[in-house]
């Protein structure tokens, strides 16, 4: 199955061969869609043989192209790609372009099996037929994007959203077509399933939104249901993202119920989730959000701040139960769950009943959370200071105790030398006094 260039700067300008002019391909078309007669007798040669109204040589042979759609395979690829090289000899293909992408929407009768295959290869022909940075691209690439969605066939597109930006600079497309495309990406991610990459380029979608526009009645349509998704979806529990949104910031006027319900799933507790049904009552009910979803999703949120905010690393079991309104015997099926979700890493004591943690991020991070680090960097600063006393007292004792041995070692050694003289040359003494006497010497044969 041919499939979209990689790389916009790689793109060939035409990657489709002929042989003939077009003239003559015309004619081949035009008896292939049985309008040949009427095709003949509209074309007109100049006088250096080229046509002169290929517009209304076209228009015959596209209105026919149904024709195509009961093709034999084998010549359907062959077919389509003679087609779209008669249309982008036109000097306005925009005129012919999305009919001839309109008739590839349907299905293709000749090839049940394969008839989807050969449809996405002659779009995809089309595209890499287009010049790099021709804009028509962009229309060829939404009629792409339909058709996937109609299919389910979100992982064909995969590959390729990386070159989007790069596209849309190459085709100098404003920000309302990239508000469609990114919208429609979205939509084809959700028809297969995928509601992460869905979300993601519904944000993209909202970022073209600027100025006053992020007031407007679609930027807030849009940032609903946006919001919509980061509430209900079990995965997403970062809300960084959707809050450094300006269209969603404005939902705050528009809607400031929801708005409110964001900032509860962002940095508060369950505690507040349980004050905001009460005081909104029925409004989870009524805007057809699953309350039983939302409910097991802010006590796991609730249990990530527990971990954040604890000092010592060590949440005792009664905690647990208190922040998350559970009885004692859900800690560990909480806990389990919890950490499933990546936002909590540690593990549980049964002997202490307490949960050790070993790491923990915050959901937000705000004022409140740098006063939390405030406060833990205050603490840490006491116990180095502490660390640091213990340390310098040590080692003034050491060194005191060092000096004390010194001096008692020197103290020894001159007591040491001070009795081993006195028996030689003690004072006011003379040699050989006090019945002293000289060693006798032995007698040898030098003597003689």
């Amino acid at each position: 199955m041919a499939t979209l260039a990689q790389q916009p700067e790689e793109i060939p300008q035409q990657t489709c061969f002929v042989d003939g002019n077009f003239a003559d391909l015309a004619q081949e078309m035009a008896n292939y869609v049985q309008v040949g007669d009427e095709v003949s007798a509209l074309i007109q040669k100049d006088q250096e043989g080229e046509v002169k109204n290929k517009d209304e040589v076209l228009k015959k042979i596209v209105i026919a192209i149904p024709a195509l759609l009961s093709a034999p395979e084998k010549e359907f690829t062959p077919a389509y790609n003679c087609l779209s090289y008669l249309v982008l000899q036109s000097d306005n293909p925009e005129m012919f372009l999305p009919r001839v992408c309109e008739n590839l929407m349907k299905p293709i009768t000749s090839s049940p099996v394969n008839g989807t295959g050969l449809a996405l290869t002659a779009l995809s022909n089309i595209f890499n037929m287009l010049p790099v940075k021709n804009e028509l691209r962009y229309n060829v690439f939404m009629a792409i994007l339909q058709f996937l969605k109609h299919h389910s066939m979100f992982d064909n597109l995969k590959g390729f959203l990386p070159c989007l930006h790069q596209w849309f600079i190459d085709w100098d497309i404003d920000e309302e077509d990239q508000r469609k495309l990114y919208i429609q990406v979205a939509e084809v991610a959700r028809e297969a399933g995928d509601e992460k990459s869905s979300y993601e380029h519904v944000l993209k979608a909202l970022l073209t939104f600027d100025g006053d526009e992020v007031k407007s009645e679609e930027a807030q349509q849009l940032a609903l249901r946006a919001l919509k998704v980061a509430l209900s979806d079990p995965a997403h529990n970062d809300f960084f993202d959707i809050l450094a949104v300006p269209a969603v910031q404005a939902l705050a006027d528009s809607h400031p119920v929801y708005y409110e319900l964001l900032m509860i799933f962002a940095e508060k507790d369950l505690e507040d989730y349980n004050d905001f049904k009460e005081e909104h009552e029925g409004f989870i009910e009524k805007e057809h959000l699953d309350g039983a979803a939302l409910e097991k999703k802010m006590r796991l949120l609730t249990f990530a701040s527990l971990a954040a905010q604890t000092f010592n690393r060590e949440i005792p079991y009664e905690s647990i139960t208190k922040a998350l309104q559970i009885p004692m015997e859900q800690v560990e099926l909480w806990t389990i769950d919890v950490v499933r979700a990546g936002l909590v890493e540690g593990r549980l004591s049964q002997q202490t009943k307490v949960f050790k943690v070993h790491r923990t991020d915050y959901r937000v991070f705000g004022e409140k959370q740098w006063r939390e680090i405030g406060d833990r960097l205050d603490s840490w600063k006491v116990t180095i200071r502490n660390i640091q006393d213990i340390l310098t007292k040590g080692k003034v004792e050491m060194e005191e105790k060092t000096k004390r041995e010194a001096e008692e070692l020197e103290r020894r050694v001159a007591q040491a030398g001070l009795g081993g003289s006195g028996g030689h040359s003690g004072l006011g003494g003379r040699r050989g006094g006090g019945g002293d006497r000289a060693p006798r010497r032995e007698r040898n044969d030098d003597d003689d």
